[in-house]
């Protein structure tokens, strides 16, 4: 067999393994790069390190130290507890808070699942407290963290915008992310109706009638404190101060979305200074956060991200986009393409398919057959609308938050609307960004 037959053995060996035996992929990317590029096309160290992503690596670790940061200093509780003030009693816009504050949380830098382990937790519990059901709460924060997820500074935003700049094709990091969000917030309205929102929209908090029976600790940072009902409900009771330092955090914030958007700075190298600077400033209080960098995510990234590169070096993604474009049917080979995404996604990591499946249309792309930016976002949107399934992190950080008896029903729900989206979601993308030729 061919070399390029073997990457491509290489590369489905690498998704099954990291998926069925729970292992990091960017760590088997890893060991397929060594194996492959050493003994299959016999590549020296510094040809196989030559696709390593140095860029990425910046990108990924600036901007999850930096939240980190934000989110140890209570920064991140500050924004939460101020989204939640802003519905003034009313049931139904709680869940689009937590839509609009997880999509600002991933579109500053937070990684997705990063964002819905934070969210999850707190838009559960406010579930359970007034009836809200969960499949509608977890679907508009997974959803939320999706439309944020691909802003020019984020983690979803910077992999596919830089894979899109390697590969040599025209970007728009803007219309990625408009898209991206008008997508997800259009979905979200579905969602809303379909899990009972409606019945929401008459309803108001009512007065706290449950006696508290304990108070937790105040978490890291003086957030605040829980206080947890008889029925174990957890509630928030104080609300987190804008002192010095979380000030000093949302100017850096701003900083970075400023200096990136508007000035065009390498996101990887501000997000890093800036994460600096309050390290230096405020070094009692940051010290542990270097530690809470999303280091899988670093190692997914940059080792799925140097096996690609590899496959390119030897013409794989050429050989397979060739097969693609040699369909014959533009639009069947774009769902086609769309259909992988959303279907791999949907066990794997979206993070890794975002850098694996993008050069694969490349050539197909090159061909002129289909628009390249619609394309690129329908693409994106089918792998990243089944991040709801609950064997995703995001769906399963859901499951996880619901409340024990309803957590079995949870899953079913959103194993269902997960499969549901692998079929739906390559369709409705093709049908939006694809088919009208106008992207």
């Amino acid at each position: 067999m061919s070399v390029q037959i073997w990457s491509i053995i290489g590369l489905v060996l690498i998704f099954l393994i990291a998926t069925l035996r729970s292992v990091n992929m960017g760590a088997v990317a890893f060991l397929g790069t060594f194996l492959v590029g050493t003994f299959l096309i016999r590549e020296s160290a510094d040809d196989l390190f030559a696709g390593f992503p140095g860029d990425l690596f910046a990108v990924l670790v600036g901007v999850t130290l930096l939240f980190a940061i934000a989110k140890s200093n209570g920064t991140v509780d500050w924004l939460i507890h101020a989204g939640v003030r802003a519905v003034r009693g009313r049931i139904a816009l709680v869940p689009w808070v937590m839509f609009l504050v997880t999509s600002l949380l991933t579109m500053v830098g937070a990684v997705v699942p990063g964002a819905v382990a934070i969210m999850a937790p707190i838009g559960l519990s406010f579930a359970a407290r007034y009836r809200i059901s969960p499949m509608l709460m977890g679907l508009l924060i997974i959803n939320g963290a999706t439309a944020g997820g691909f802003s020019p500074i984020s983690i979803f935003g910077s992999i596919t915008n830089g894979v899109v700049e390697r590969s040599g094709l025209p970007g728009n990091p803007l219309l990625l992310w408009g898209s991206q969000f008008a997508f997800n917030l259009a979905l979200s309205v579905v969602v809303f109706f379909i899990f009972g929102g409606r019945e929401l929209l008459h309803r108001k908090v009512e007065t706290e009638s449950e006696p508290p029976v304990r108070i937790e600790e105040e978490p890291s940072g003086g957030a605040g404190t829980t206080t947890i009902t008889a029925s174990g409900t957890a509630t928030i009771t104080e609300v987190t101060a804008l002192n010095a330092q979380r000030a000093l955090t949302l100017t850096g914030l701003i900083v970075l979305a400023i200096g990136a958007l508007a000035l065009e700075f390498d996101v990887g190298l501000l997000s890093l200074s800036i994460a600096t600077v309050l390290c230096v400033i405020f070094p009692r209080t940051t010290t542990a956060c270097v530690g809470q960098v999303a280091w899988p995510t670093v190692l997914l990234i940059c080792g799925v991200v140097t096996y690609v590169s590899m496959m390119e070096r030897i013409g794989t993604i050429e050989f397979l986009g060739d097969g693609v474009a040699g369909i014959g049917v533009p639009l069947l080979a774009a769902f086609v393409i769309c259909l992988i995404g959303a279907a791999v996604s949907a066990f794997a990591s979206t993070t890794g398919i975002l850098g694996a499946l993008i050069p694969l249309a490349v050539p197909f792309l090159l061909t002129g057959q289909v628009g390249t930016m619609g394309l690129i976002i329908a693409l994106t949107v089918a792998s990243s609308v089944v991040d709801s399934s609950p064997f995703s992190t995001s769906g399963a950080l859901v499951v996880a938050s619901s409340p024990p008896e309803l957590r079995d029903g949870v899953f079913r729900k959103l194993m269902a609307w997960g499969m549901s989206m692998i079929a739906v979601g390559p369709v409705v993308a093709c049908a939006l960004f694809v088919l009208p030729g106008w992207l």
